[in-house]
C-alpha cells in the first residue's frame, strides 16, 4: 500500500502531509508524557518486527500478494500514539533507505498506515472488545483479529479517496478495486494479529500489563529475543517472499497508471537489494537485516529523546506534600 511518487498530485500529496504531521504531532505529545523507560526497547522491538514482516510478501487470490502493517498490534500492546510513531519510523525508513514509498506521498502513507491503521484499527478493537460477550482473554484475541482486518481495509479505503481526489483512477473505480484486494490481505493480517496476541496472552500476559523491576528484566529478555526473531525473519524469510504484486500496484496494473509512478529520491538499497552483491537472495537478505536494524534504531532513538522529557516532568512536579 505505499504510495509512490507520481500517483498522487501536489494538493492531495500536500493535504495528506498536513494531516499526518497533525497526528504525528498529538502522538508526540502524548508518548512525551506517558512513555515509561522500561518500554522504550519494545518501541524499537516493534519497528522492527513491522519492517521485517512488512518484506514478507504472502500470495492472495488474482495473482496478488499482501503484507503485514503491524499497526493495530503494535497499538494493542503499546497504545495507539506509540504505534503510530512506530510504523512512522519504518515507513521513513523504507522511504530513504529503499524507495519504497515517494518522499512527496510519505505523508499519504504515515496518515494510511500510521494514522488510520493503527488508531482507527485500535478505536474498533476496544469496540469491539467489549462487544464480544466471552470470556476476556477470548474476546481479545476475537477483538484483536477482527481490528487488524479493519485497519487494512480502512487504510486502503484512504489510499482510493487519495487516488480518486488526484484524478489517477475515478473513486468508482478505486473504491471497489482497493477494498476488494485489501479485505483479503486484511485477513492475513487480522489473523496474524490474532494469533501474536493469543500467544503473548498464554505465554508473557506481563506483556500487555504493568510489570514489576523481576517483570522488567524479562521484558528486556523477550526484546533481545525478539530482536534476534525480527532479523531472522529479515535476513531467512524476506528474500523468499512472493514476487506477486501488491494490492495498489495490482490497481494500479489493473486500470493502467503503473506507469505514473516515480521516485524523487533512490534509496542506497533501493529495491531491497544490497549493492555489489552478485546473489539476489543474499543481497535481499543483508538489506532486510540492515533495514531491520534501522527500524529497531529509529524508533528506540525517538523513545530515548522523548523519555528525558517525561523525566524532568516527574521531577519538576509537586510532590503532594
Amino acid at each position: 500500500m505505499h504510495l509512490p511518487d507520481g500517483f498522487l498530485d501536489l494538493k492531495t500529496a500536500l493535504v495528506s502531509t498536513a494531516a499526518a504531521s497533525a497526528g504525528v504531532g498529538i502522538a508526540l505529545r502524548q508518548v512525551r508524557t506517558t512513555l515509561e523507560p522500561r518500554q522504550m526497547p519494545l518501541l524499537g522491538l516493534a519497528a522492527a518486527f513491522a519492517f521485517a514482516a512488512q518484506m514478507v510478501n504472502f500470495p492472495i487470490a488474482g495473482g496478488t500478494s499482501g503484507h503485514l502493517v503491524g499497526g493495530v498490534l503494535t497499538a494493542i500492546l503499546l497504545g495507539p500514539s506509540a504505534a503510530l510513531l512506530v510504523i512512522t519510523c519504518v515507513l521513513i525508513v523504507q522511504c530513504l533507505m529503499f524507495a519504497d514509498g515517494g518522499l512527496m506521498s510519505l505523508g499519504a502513507n504515515v496518515f494510511n498506515m500510521a494514522v488510520l491503521n493503527s488508531c482507527g484499527g485500535y478505536f474498533v478493537f476496544r469496540v469491539a472488545k467489549r462487544l464480544f460477550r466471552m470470556e476476556e482473554k477470548r474476546s481479545t484475541v476475537f477483538a484483536a483479529a477482527f481490528a487488524g482486518w479493519f485497519g487494512t481495509v480502512l487504510a486502503s479505503i484512504s489510499c482510493a479517496g487519495q487516488l480518486a481526489l488526484s484524478k489517477t483512477v475515478p473513486w468508482t473505480l478505486a473504491f471497489p478495486a482497493m477494498t476488494n484486494v485489501h479485505m483479503l490481505i486484511g485477513i492475513g493480517e487480522g489473523l496474524a494479529t490474532g494469533l501474536i496476541v493469543m500467544a503473548m496472552l498464554r505465554t508473557r500476559p506481563e506483556m500487555l500489563t504493568a510489570v514489576s523491576e523481576r517483570g522488567q528484566r524479562a521484558r528486556l529478555g523477550f526484546v533481545g529475543y525478539g530482536l534476534l526473531m525480527s532479523l531472522g525473519l529479515a535476513l531467512f524469510v524476506a528474500p523468499f517472499a512472493c514476487p506477486r504484486p501488491d494490492g495498489l500496484e495490482s490497481v494500479a496494473r489493473l486500470f493502467g497508471f503503473q506507469h505514473q509512478a516515480a521516485s524523487l529520491i533512490s534509496g542506497p538499497l533501493g529495491d531491497y537489494r544490497f549493492p555489489f552483491v552478485q546473489s539476489a537472495t543474499l543481497a535481499t537478505g543483508i538489506a532486510g537485516l540492515i533495514g531491520t536494524l534501522l527500524a529497531f534504531i529509529a524508533a528506540y532513538g525517538l523513545a530515548r529523546i522523548l523519555v528525558p522529557a517525561l523525566s524532568a516532568s516527574k521531577k519538576d512536579a509537586p510532590s503532594g506534600n
